[in-house]
């Protein structure tokens, strides 16, 4: 996605000597609602043929985009709570992840009343490096017996293993910027 491509080139920043990429001022901290409205368009033209009843994704930087985009599709958006807090039932699906930029394993969580055998579920979120939240999201999906339909990600570092791995299990995986290499000099998009 061009527009996608162009922000990041503009206001992206790359951090820890080429792994990390700092979007927050547009995607995930403060959000472009005009951007982000686009992508979740784009998400429902690659993946509106697909009979999606929800929209899963992870706090707390997936909900935005996750919420922009259940609208085109018109189902709810899900969200994995990542901490137990008193509102939440005990009767919950568990998995666990490794989160690469706070650097610790932790818990997410979805109410089994919110997530059945009868949805078909697609997967939104706004990175995919290593793949450890998708992982976490579609143990979720499998646990409740539901049809994962694919993952849509906003921005994929096509140079870590997550992407490619995650394709190779038979997921649909697309991704509205890929990004094939970054460092101190700029970077390049597949």
């Amino acid at each position: 996605m061009k527009a996608l491509e162009d922000r990041i080139r503009t206001d992206g920043r790359i951090r820890e000597k080429g792994t990390v990429l700092k979007i927050d001022s547009f995607l995930n901290h403060l959000i472009d609602i005009r951007l982000s409205n686009e992508m979740g368009k784009e998400f429902f033209r690659l993946f509106g043929d697909q009979g999606v009843t929800k929209i899963l994704t992870i706090e707390a930087s997936g909900i935005g985009i996750a919420c922009l985009t259940a609208q085109y599709f018109d189902v709810p958006a899900l969200f994995a709570k990542k901490s137990k807090t008193t509102n939440i039932d005990s009767d919950v699906y568990s998995a666990q992840v490794m989160s690469y930029t706070h650097g610790q394993v932790y818990g997410i969580m979805v109410e089994k009343e919110f997530l059945t055998a009868q949805d078909r579920v697609l997967i939104i979120d706004d990175f995919l490096a290593n793949g450890a939240a998708l992982d976490g999201l579609m143990e979720l999906v499998n646990q409740a017996g539901a049809t994962l339909v694919g993952a849509g990600v906003c921005v994929e570092k096509a140079f870590q293993p997550g992407g490619a791995r995650i394709r190779a299990s038979g997921v649909r995986v697309e991704a509205l910027a890929r990004i094939k290499s970054m460092n101190e000099d700029g970077i390049e998009f597949c």
